[in-house]
């Protein structure tokens, strides 16, 4: 697997037999992986991994463990960093929702950042269009969520953890997303009911996924369609699936996993990460 970076000026690395170059992506040195079977002239998914408040791309990535699937499945893997909050802390997060997680007015736009990121990625390698994906977690679900809403030209499916849509009403999106919500039943810090987290109210986890079978066209009354083993602590195939697909738009469809009795942060099966990569790759733009 090679990895690259994307640093703040253009200029060329001759470290690999395939030349690789650095953008500005605005937020400093940004490691991308690309799979060993990339070829230029076929392009590769896209798969960005949004962390959640207080982590950072790095840290999200060693607790899911996608990077390391993008061999598998041939696709460039990059995991970007929020901004540093101007307290003490210093907690990375992004703009995403009044609910979570600017909690100290910063004006900053990650909407642009991250659109900014996925054209520089574009610029530089050989990215299929229709395959452009997000996968967030707690905060990183609520800004995937905020780039479906807002890019939902550019984005062919998200899916989020424990992450929730928008409670304030928001423009309808211009193309549908397919979207993918995954909660667990006892998560203390994102409720999967509607619920109050510091920064305002929020919408619960089957509510934010009906909000957006609407905005796809979609039928309203989900269907069952079997368990899945998501968590290791939990015995059993202990997620139910719920699917939104029947009269959707083309390139829209909604489902919800959700881990009974699972929490925020959940301890995944083994082959948590993969479920959820191979769901992403399953729905592209049309």
């Amino acid at each position: 697997m090679r990895r690259y970076a994307l640093l703040i000026t253009l200029v060329s690395l001759v470290t690999s037999p395939a030349t690789a170059q650095t953008i500005d992506a605005g937020r400093g040195p940004l490691p991308v992986i690309v799979p060993d079977s990339y070829d230029a002239g076929e392009p590769a998914p896209l798969v960005m991994l949004i962390h959640g408040y207080t982590s950072t791309g790095q840290g999200q990535d060693s607790y899911m463990q996608v990077s390391p699937l993008a061999d598998d499945y041939g696709f460039i893997f990059v995991a970007p960093d929020g901004t540093k909050e101007s307290n003490a802390s210093g907690n990375q997060f992004w703009n995403a929702s009044t609910a979570c997680c600017n909690f100290h007015g910063s004006d900053v736009d990650d909407v642009a950042y991250l659109s900014d990121l996925i054209a520089a990625l574009k610029r530089e390698y050989s990215i299929d269009d229709k395959r452009v994906f997000l996968f967030g977690h707690s905060n990183g679900g609520f800004m995937s969520y905020l780039m479906a809403h807002e890019r939902s030209e550019t984005l062919a499916a998200i899916a989020s953890l424990a992450g929730a849509d928008q409670t304030e009403e928001r423009s309808a999106p211009s193309e549908p997303v397919h979207i993918l919500q995954i909660h667990g039943t006892a998560d203390d810090a994102i409720s999967y009911e509607p619920g109050e987290f510091i920064g305002g109210g929020h919408p619960g986890a089957r509510e934010s996924v009906e909000n957006w079978a609407a905005h796809n066209g979609c039928a309203v009354e989900g269907v069952d369609a079997g368990t899945l083993d998501l968590e290791s602590g939990l015995a059993g195939a202990e997620s139910t699936v719920t699917r939104y697909t029947e009269g959707c738009r083309l390139g829209g469809s909604a489902e919800l996993w959700t881990i009974q009795d699972g929490g925020h942060v959940p301890q995944f099966s083994p082959h948590f990460s993969r479920l959820v990569i191979e769901w992403l790759l399953g729905h592209p733009k049309p």
